[in-house]
């Protein structure tokens, strides 16, 4: 139970971001309102992004427009308002066509101007055509002030309905609310099917001419039961035939213009002020064409269907949740590779099914929802990854440093049991060296030494696991695995003692104190991770290899070598490098005695040497890589090289070809890197070519013998 509950704060705190992206998107999505960003407005936005990108559709549905424009005013010579004698006028013309429906989007709650007279010649007109839908628009006042407490103003709302003059509406067929509800970036997207007004609630202007047109035998789809639509615009002004009111009334049109038509009079111009902003339109629709859209889209029963809102607040939460997982189970950059397919698929499918089935998809929250997630586990990766570098950076090298780090699940540093080679090293003498010195001296001393040697552990794709005083413990195939890991120890080791020369240098120039260093060296299996308390862990290792690891370091003054390893470390390596069995010991801490062996330093030879400087070809014995060296000198065992790479360390396997010279023949041997210094490399033969051996045996005799006559020249000099 305790592990199950530790997995399962262990997937929230890999995953807090992405649910504090959930949240923040979830309350954005409801109150972004309130705040600089308006998750709402973003969405209209992309609404109309749709609605461009379907571009415009011709309407199917015979509804014409006769305008109020500015054309009529000119030619009609009057000023607004009309007397409604003229607009009976009208109607009596496009009745006599017998249209399906006429609708006036105008308001006639005031008695005419004109006197009662010009009010019952449009009552008559209505009438006669049996077909007309008038308009009224129901409102609410701000409150009223009543009167003045202590407590404040008492008020009342007064609601309004604007219906026509029963002179004009007893003939109608039907009166309808012509309101239009503004979104809050104050465009039309919605035709009311009901509004509320004077104690009751009035069926929208839309609504009551689909109704008619039913009634007529047009083949309409029935009327949703909701309280509003989403008008699916055809596209913007003109969109729709428009006829101009003057051309109506002075006869200009055909007869049988109107037969069969859904006829919709309205004001066109905007100094009327009834336009609008649509999502084909910014600010210059005018609402008569507004509910030629609204009807079209009754008529075709094609409205908008909005997925709920719930639905895409919930997808938003999830988009941030996978947003996050993205970049936890893939990194960054292929984390976002994927969210913006994600991104792309989800808005094909959104507008596929704007353009193809009409469903509107809150897309914005969602991609806000998936964007948030992903950036802001983003920034925690990077934030965490550089406390981590900054933790681990002295028991890493920098290239193991960057994977670990991108460990979320810590996999790589739990403990687990492991095959790894421990090194251990100190300087000899220290307590001896620290008596003699200032502690601020040797505080100098240790930091220098440390980092120089450090840095030689790093580069062999060794782990610091600790520092001991003077001392350095490192591991060898642990985080990551190396195949080389015993190789790379001893390379180390070789490498250490060449450092400690040039630091014993400037030290012994400084202070007088000489520097030497010991190392040992085991391999075996161990526990290796992050080790310790609740309160504080290291990455370490702990079991026996490490134990005798440390025991063999401390033997190295016993035995007068510099580096020693275990029999399991000589296993790896051996035919790599210079060894020389040591002895069987029984280190303290073991009951089993372990044969050890001494690594010689790249100074001792087995045989004697001659000089020979000719060019070389090197040639890696396992991929194949080729470089030209210069030989040094040469010997039955071996040869001395220069001009060497740095990419060729100790127990590279190599094949070697040389001639020219002195030499009688080609010369092809194979052997191993022994040792290195700079770009200076010594090699040991493992196999000499048959006709190469006797060869290098003749030449190195020469050799001797040139040198002998040398010395001997050079003694009889003395002595002259």
């Amino acid at each position: 139970m305790e592990r199950l509950r530790a997995r399962l704060l262990g997937q929230v705190r890999k995953h807090l971001f992405g649910l504090g992206a959930a949240a923040v998107t979830l309350g954005l999505v409801f109150f972004g309102h309130l705040a600089l960003l308006d998750i709402e407005l973003l969405e209209y936005w992309a609404l109309e992004r749709f609605f461009d990108l379907r571009g415009i559709r011709q309407p199917t549905a015979p509804i014409v427009i006769i305008s109020i424009d500015e054309a009529s005013f000119q030619e009609l010579a009057l000023q607004w308002p009309f007397p409604r004698e003229l607009h009976g006028a009208l109607i009596d013309r496009v009745s006599a066509d017998q249209p399906l429906a006429i609708g006036i989007d105008l308001i006639f709650d005031t008695p005419s101007r004109f006197g009662p007279a010009d009010d019952e010649a449009l009552g008559a007109a209505v009438a006669h055509a049996g077909n007309v839908v008038l308009a009224l628009a129901p409102d609410t006042d701000e409150d009223q002030p009543l009167y003045t407490t202590e407590r404040g103003t008492v008020g009342v709302k007064r609601e309004m309905s604007n219906l026509p003059l029963p002179v004009i509406r007893r003939g109608a067929a039907a009166v309808g609310a012509v309101n239009v509800r503004l979104d809050r970036d104050s465009h039309v997207r919605r035709a009311l099917m009901q509004v509320p007004g004077a104690g009751e609630w009035w069926p929208g202007f839309d609504t009551q001419i689909h109704r008619l047109v039913s009634a007529a035998g047009f083949p309409t789809k029935p009327a949703p039961g909701v309280a509003e639509v989403l008008i699916n615009f055809r596209g913007g002004p003109n969109t729709f035939p428009w006829m101009p009111y003057y051309r109506v009334v002075k006869g200009e049109v055909p007869a049988g213009w109107f037969r069969g038509k859904i006829v919709l009079i309205g004001p066109t111009s905007e100094k009327q002020k009834d336009v609008f902003a649509t999502p084909f339109a910014r600010g210059d629709m005018p609402g008569v064409e507004i509910h030629a859209n609204a009807l079209e889209t009754l008529i075709r029963g094609d409205r908008i269907r909005e997925v709920p809102k719930l639905a895409s607040t919930v997808l938003a939460v999830v988009a941030a949740l996978v947003g996050s997982v993205l970049v936890v189970r893939l990194r960054a950059f292929r984390a976002l590779v994927v969210v913006a397919l994600l991104w792309v698929v989800g808005a094909l499918l959104a507008f596929a099914g704007f353009a193809l089935a009409h469903v509107w998809m809150r897309g914005m929250a969602v991609t806000f929802g998936l964007v948030l997630g992903y950036g802001a586990t983003v920034v925690e990766n990077f934030v965490r990854e550089q406390r981590e570098k900054q933790r681990l950076s002295r028991f890493f090298s920098p290239d193991v440093l960057r994977v670990v780090v991108r460990d979320r699940d810590g996999r790589s540093l739990s403990p687990r049991r492991r095959l790894v080679t421990v090194l251990f090293s100190d300087i000899r003498g220290f307590t001896s060296i620290s008596e003699r010195l200032q502690p601020e001296q040797v505080d100098e001393m240790l930091r220098e030494y440390l980092t120089v040697m450090t840095e030689v552990v790093f580069r062999y794709g060794g782990s610091v696991d600790k520092y001991i005083g003077d001392g350095i413990m490192a591991l060898y195939n642990a985080p990551y695995e190396d195949p080389e890991h015993a190789l790379n120890a001893i390379r180390t080791g070789l490498e250490f003692q060449e450092r400690a020369q040039a630091f014993s240098a400037r030290w012994e120039a400084k202070l007088g104190v000489s520097i030497r260093c010991g190392v040992g060296i085991n391999s075996g299996e161990a526990i290796v991770g992050s080790l310790g308390s609740r309160q504080r862990n290291e990455y370490t290792a702990v079991g026996d290899t490490v134990n005798l690891a440390a025991r063999l370091e401390s033997i190295t003054k016993d035995h007068g070598v510099s580096i020693i390893i275990s029999e399991y470390t000589y296993e790896y390596v051996k035919g790599r490098f210079p060894t020389n069995e040591l002895d069987t010991v029984t280190v303290k801490g073991k009951s089993q005695p372990v044969k050890i062996y001494g690594v010689m330093p790249s100074s001792m030879r087995k045989h004697p040497r001659a000089v020979l400087e000719v060019d070389a070809t090197l040639t890696a014995a396992g991929d194949g890589r080729v470089c030209r060296v210069r030989t040094v000198d040469i010997s039955e065992g071996g040869l001395g090289l220069t001009s060497v790479p740095p990419e060729w360390p100790v127990g590279s396997q190599v094949e070697v070809r040389l001639e020219g010279g002195e030499l009688a023949r080609r010369i092809v041997a194979e052997g191993t890197i022994v040792s290195r210094r700079g770009e200076k490399a010594g090699v040991r033969f493992t196999s000499l070519d048959t006709d190469s051996a006797p060869a290098v045996a003749d030449y190195v005799a020469r050799g001797r013998e040139r040198d002998e006559v040398d010395d001997q020249a050079e003694a009889d000099a003395g002595r002259r």
